[in-house]
């Protein structure tokens, strides 16, 4: 189930914990379907819906899926904890603080620090 909130004056559709992972583009396209569909501008994605794949950036899943985002003109917030990732790769340390100096991603501990973020 999602729900679309406002956050720090952005609509966000917020997606459960529970659900279909995102394991490619054409998941992406779903999402942004949905989201367009719901009036909201960024797509907030927990950890837990995302596949081992999305971050080993080798397999290609992560720019996939964030190619479709930015293809769309649509924000996406991977919501949690991602430090166990980040701590067995360099290039995905180095992604998640580049993605998170930009505007299409941004990775983000919880929806309180997406609305921050929004709002500052």
């Amino acid at each position: 189930m999602t729900v679309v909130q406002e956050l720090g004056g952005v609509q966000v559709m917020v997606c459960a914990a529970e659900g279909e992972p995102v394991a490619g583009e054409q998941d992406a396209v779903d999402l942004l379907g949905n989201a367009y569909y719901q009036g909201a501008s960024w797509v907030a994605v927990p950890v837990s819906r995302l596949g081992e794949e999305f971050f080993r950036l080798r397999s290609g899943v992560a720019g996939g899926v964030v190619q479709k985002f930015a293809q769309y003109r649509m924000g996406l917030a991977v919501v949690g904890d991602v430090s166990p990732q980040v701590e067995r790769s360099d290039a995905l340390r180095d992604f998640v603080r580049e993605s998170n100096r930009g505007l299409q991603l941004w990775f983000v501990a919880d929806l309180a620090e997406l609305a921050e973020r929004f709002a500052g």
